[in-house]
C-alpha cells in the first residue's frame, strides 16, 4: 500500500454520519458508475482530459452541472464559485483563481464553449440584494458579491423591486458574466476567430427547467423531451 494512502476505516470505528454517507457514496459509485466506466477512467488517468465545453456554475450543493446534463467523467471543465460570478480581467499581479481556470481552460484545453448556469433562489444573489452594508467588513463574500453591481445596474427600476429582484438579478448576473468573459484577450480572441461559443443558461431547481439565453439577452426554456 502506498504511504501516501491512509488505511480503510476500521471495523468498529466511531464514524460522524457526514463521513459515513461519503463512505456510502464512494461505494455506491464503485459498484455502480465507475464499475460500469472503468476503462473510460482508467483512459481518462492515463490519457489526460479532453473536454468541449467549460461549466461556470454556482457553488450551491442543490446544482450539479454533470448530473443536469448527464455528463460522464472528462465531458465537463467546471468551474463553481458563490452566484456563478466571472469577474472582469484584470492585468494586475496576484492570486486569480477563477480567471486562471478560465484561461487554462480555453489556451490548454481549448475548449469549444463555455456556459455560464445561473439558478432559481441563489444564496448569492439573495445576499447581494440583502444589502451587502450587513455584512462585516471582511467578509470574503461582501468583496466577491460587489462584483454583481454592474449586472444590479442592468435591472430597471421595476425589476429591482423585491418581488422580482431576485429572478431578475439571477438572470442579469448570468449576462454580466458573459459581457466579463469577453474582457479576456484570449476569450475574445478566440470567439472572434470562431473557436470558443458563449451562452448563457439557467436552472430552476423547483421545476428541474433549463433555459438558456439568446442573443438579445432573454432566456428561454429548453424542451424537456428528446
Amino acid at each position: 500500500m502506498s504511504d501516501n494512502i491512509p488505511e480503510s476505516t476500521q471495523e468498529g470505528e466511531n464514524v460522524p454520519g457526514w463521513k459515513s454517507d461519503l463512505i456510502s457514496g464512494y461505494h455506491k459509485f464503485r459498484a455502480g458508475a465507475y464499475k460500469q466506466r472503468k476503462d473510460e477512467y482508467a483512459r481518462l488517468g492515463a490519457d489526460g482530459q479532453n473536454p468541449k465545453i467549460m461549466m461556470i456554475a454556482c457553488a450551491d450543493s442543490r446544482v450539479n452541472p454533470a448530473s443536469i446534463f448527464n455528463a460522464h467523467p472528462g465531458e465537463l471543465f467546471t468551474l463553481r464559485n458563490v452566484a456563478n460570478i466571472v469577474p472582469p480581467y484584470e492585468d494586475q499581479t496576484g492570486v486569480h483563481g477563477a480567471s486562471a481556470t478560465i484561461e487554462y481552460a480555453v489556451l490548454s484545453l481549448k475548449v469549444e464553449a463555455i456556459v455560464v448556469m445561473g439558478h432559481e433562489s441563489c444564496g448569492g444573489i439573495e445576499c447581494y440584494l440583502k444589502g451587502i452594508d450587513k455584512l462585516d467588513d471582511t467578509s470574503f463574500i461582501g468583496d466577491w458579491i460587489k462584483l454583481l453591481d454592474a449586472a444590479h445596474a442592468r435591472l430597471s427600476d421595476a425589476h429591482k423591486h423585491p418581488s422580482v429582484a431576485q429572478r431578475e438579478l439571477e438572470y442579469a448576473g448570468v449576462l454580466q458574466s458573459l459581457d466579463n468573459l469577453m474582457t479576456f484577450p484570449f476569450v475574445a480572441k478566440a470567439v472572434a476567430a470562431g473557436e470558443l461559443s458563449l451562452l448563457g443558461s439557467y436552472f430552476s431547481i423547483i421545476r428541474g427547467k433549463l433555459l438558456f439565453a439568446d442573443k438579445a439577452g432573454k432566456f428561454h426554456e429548453v424542451s424537456s423531451t428528446a
